[in-house]
């Protein structure tokens, strides 16, 4: 895993974290993506409200089970000290071979050392 990048952010460090973020969640891994988050993360993603390790991993594996050949593309839109917002969207399809492109808006807050404590997510889905 990559060196973590720490607050407070610049347009550079912001923009390099949102790489890293976009790199790792594009291994679909769910055991390596949640080593960028504390062990105490809170999520809220669509309906769901996850804490911890153990909730992102199991949310994770369901997620790729269902979203399949996953590519995802993440945007830097505003930061602040301890904060980046992003813009993303990504490509995917279910089991019956149907396309979706899923496009929305992400809040993320980071511990000082780097890894990301609270991540907001608002999301839309469309059939292509």
């Amino acid at each position: 895993m990559k060196p973590l990048l720490i607050p407070p952010f610049t347009h550079t460090s912001a923009l390099a974290k949102v790489k890293m973020a976009e790199d790792l969640w594009n291994t679909r891994q769910p055991e390596k993506v949640v080593l960028a988050y504390t062990e105490d993360t809170i999520w809220r993603n669509r309906h769901e409200f996850l804490q911890g390790h153990a909730e992102v991993i199991a949310f994770l594996k369901r997620k790729w089970e269902k979203e399949l050949d996953y590519k995802l593309k993440k945007e830097l839109f505003l930061f602040s000290d301890d904060k980046i917002a992003v813009q993303f969207q990504y490509e995917w399809h279910n089991a019956e071979g149907q396309w979706f492109r899923s496009h929305g808006l992400e809040h993320w807050e980071f511990a000082a050392d780097g890894r990301m404590r609270k991540r907001t997510t608002s999301i839309n889905d469309v059939q292509i």
